[in-house]
This record gives structure tokens, C-alpha cells and sequence, in this order.
């Protein structure tokens, strides 16, 4: 099996999955520096990109696993998707962005629970959801934050 440019630049994140150590952050920058592009922000932009990330997210998961093994640290379109969630409705300030990224990336690892167990998916779907559930987890935090202390 073969991935061609295109799989290969959005299944791994902009080419972050082929860096060696910390792809996942790696992907998680990439993701973040579109988020950071002036309007990306906006519900009509970031969710249709979402849902079309997750969906291709799903494909091109089910061929990088067939090429590389069980969720495999090159395909990091699963961060990608994880952090514009993280991100949603949220201020766009750089004190948030900065708290978000950070406990985003420790949801993503640590993978509160049902993400370790749906992790266990085969396939694309389950490379991107247990994504989706700890980003979702980062949302809901960042939103009770953002309510009883503000932007900061």
C-alpha cells in the first residue's frame, strides 16, 4: 500500500507525523498555526473543517494503520481535529490559547476515560476518536474556565 502526497500531507499533519520525537505535539503546533489564521475562529470555518478532517481522518487512518501498524505515531490528522475542538468558542487570546494547548496535549496523553478504551478501535475511526473525546474533555474544561475567571 502506498499513500500519495496529498494522504500523506493531511494524514500526517503536514508531514509532523514523520518528525521522530513528539509528532503529536508537532501536529497539535501545525493545527494551531491555522487556527491562528484571522477568521479561522469562526463557527461557519472551523466546524465544517472539523467535520471534513474527522471524516477524512477516518479514510486515511485506515491506510496509514494498514502501512505503519496499530495508531501510529505518522498519522497525526487525529491531533489536528483534536485541537480545533479543544479551541472552539473559546477567546482568542494568547493566555487561552496557550492553557488550551497545554491541557489539550495532557488530555490527549493521559486519555481520560471512555478515550483509552474507544483508542482500542480498530482502524481509522479508532484513531480519531479517542482524539475527539479527550479534545472535547480539553472544551468542556476551558469553557468552565473561561465562565468563572474570564479571558485572560
Amino acid at each position: 500500500m502506498k499513500l500519495n502526497f496529498i494522504e500523506k500531507l493531511l494524514g500526517s499533519g503536514f508531514y509532523t507525523g514523520y518528525i521522530p520525537v513528539a509528532s503529536g505535539t508537532f501536529g497539535t503546533l501545525a493545527a494551531l498555526a491555522i487556527y491562528l489564521i484571522p477568521g479561522f475562529e469562526n463557527t461557519y470555518v472551523i466546524i465544517p473543517a472539523i467535520v471534513l478532517f474527522f471524516i477524512y481522518g477516518v479514510y486515511i487512518g485506515d491506510k496509514f494503520e494498514a502501512l505503519y501498524g496499530k495508531d501510529p505515531s505518522e498519522c497525526t490528522i487525529d491531533e489536528v481535529v483534536g485541537t480545533w475542538i479543544a479551541y472552539l468558542y473559546l477567546p482568542k487570546t494568547i493566555g487561552i490559547i496557550i492553557i488550551t494547548f497545554f491541557l489539550w496535549r495532557a488530555l490527549d496523553i493521559i486519555k481520560p476515560p471512555p478515550a483509552r478504551n474507544l483508542e482500542s478501535m480498530k482502524g481509522g475511526f479508532g484513531i480519531m476518536i479517542d482524539d475527539v473525546v479527550s479534545a472535547f474533555y480539553a472544551l468542556i474544561i476551558m469553557q468552565v474556565v473561561v465562565y468563572f475567571f474570564g479571558e485572560f
